[in-house]
Parts: C-alpha cells; sequence; structure tokens
C-alpha cells in the first residue's frame, strides 16, 4: 500500500539516459548508484536493451541485475568526476588524464629518476596542473587510472616503460603516450553511468 508505480507511456521509448556520446559516452543512470560505473560497450548495449523491454511493458527500471562492470570508488572516483567536469572539451579531458597519470606514477612507480632531486620538478609540474585544472583527489588511494581489460591494454609493458626511463623527459613523454593511449581505449570501448537516484 501506498508505493506508486511509475507508468510510462508505452508509445514513447525510455527517458533518454545520454549525456554526452563523445569523446567519452557518460550517461545518467536511472535506478538508484551511489557510485560511478565503468562498463565495456557491449554489456551496455545489453543493458540499454534490458531498459527497452521493462519500457515497454511500462515499468519503472529499478536496480537491475548489472552486467560486468567496474565500480569506481576513491581515487578512480575522483578521476571520473574530473573527466566528466570536462566532457565537452576533449583536450582539457586528455591533460586531465595525463595529470593522473603523473599522479599515478608519483604514487605507484619505482623508478631511480624519483628518487633524486627531480621529483621535485614532477612535484611542482603535478600542483601546476591540478590548480589550473581544478583537480584533486582526497583520502586514502592507491588507483587513480581507470581500468582497463587486459585484452585492450597492456599495464605491464606501459608501467616497463615508465620505470625504463632515464630522464625526466623521457618519463613525461612515456606518462603522456601511454595516457593518450588510455584515453582513446575507454572513448572506443567503454561507457561511464553517472550516479542516480532512480527518477
Amino acid at each position: 500500500m501506498g508505493k506508486i508505480v511509475h507508468l510510462y507511456p508505452k508509445s514513447e521509448g525510455p527517458p533518454e539516459n545520454v549525456i554526452i556520446s563523445k569523446p567519452w559516452e557518460f550517461r545518467k543512470a536511472d535506478w538508484p548508484l551511489n557510485h560511478f560505473i565503468q562498463m565495456p560497450k557491449s554489456q551496455c548495449a545489453r543493458l540499454e536493451s534490458l531498459r527497452q523491454e521493462i519500457h515497454k511493458a511500462g515499468r519503472r527500471y529499478t536496480v537491475p541485475d548489472l552486467p560486468p562492470h567496474f565500480s569506481l570508488h576513491q581515487g578512480t572516483a575522483y578521476t571520473i568526476r574530473a573527466m566528466l567536469f570536462y566532457r565537452d572539451n576533449e583536450e582539457r579531458m586528455r591533460e586531465v588524464y595525463y595529470l593522473t597519470g603523473l599522479m599515478d606514477c608519483m604514487i605507484n612507480q619505482v623508478n631511480p629518476i624519483l628518487r633524486t632531486d627531480l621529483l621535485r620538478g614532477m612535484y611542482k609540474k603535478v600542483f601546476t596542473m591540478k590548480k589550473e585544472f581544478n583537480v584533486n583527489w582526497y583520502g586514502p588511494f592507491n588507483k587513480l587510472l581507470l581500468p582497463i581489460d587486459h585484452r585492450f591494454f597492456n599495464e605491464l609493458k606501459y608501467h616497463s616503460s615508465l620505470n625504463s626511463a632515464r630522464t625526466m623527459k623521457s618519463l613525461y613523454q612515456a606518462i603522456k603516450a601511454g595516457t593518450d593511449k588510455m584515453f582513446d581505449i575507454l572513448a572506443d570501448n567503454y561507457v561511464f553511468y553517472c550516479p542516480g537516484t532512480g527518477r
């Protein structure tokens, strides 16, 4: 008793949930969702087909049995928020993802260069970019770069290219090349669902 069941006219499709389709595809979740989720486009097609079927039956979409996906928490949650903020500007998105790669390098990489005074230059570069783009990461985190299935990207090869860099210039180039490649893979193969209240 007292529960309202929302019915949509069967002649219309379900409410449009695409926020933007390029360079990265962001969709609004029309079910309660506390975190961003990253889903392969093939799985997104299955989910959207299910949305259509539920709508045709005249029912509102509730919490679904989600296809395989990644839940973006902690560090990756801040990363995807920044990417969503700059969704209309691919150049800025790439720069923010490069900044993410620089941060990840300082936190997770072991390279002899980063044990010298040259690390100060990287810190300065990172803090300048964080201020320019108004991007920050808070709380405990150990992963900032978004997850990518190993079929699409060889993470070990990327880390090896960073660890073998012998100058700051070559390290920056390796990070830029790697994050640009990741950016393109994420654009081509994934959809990001934004948190929603189900309304």
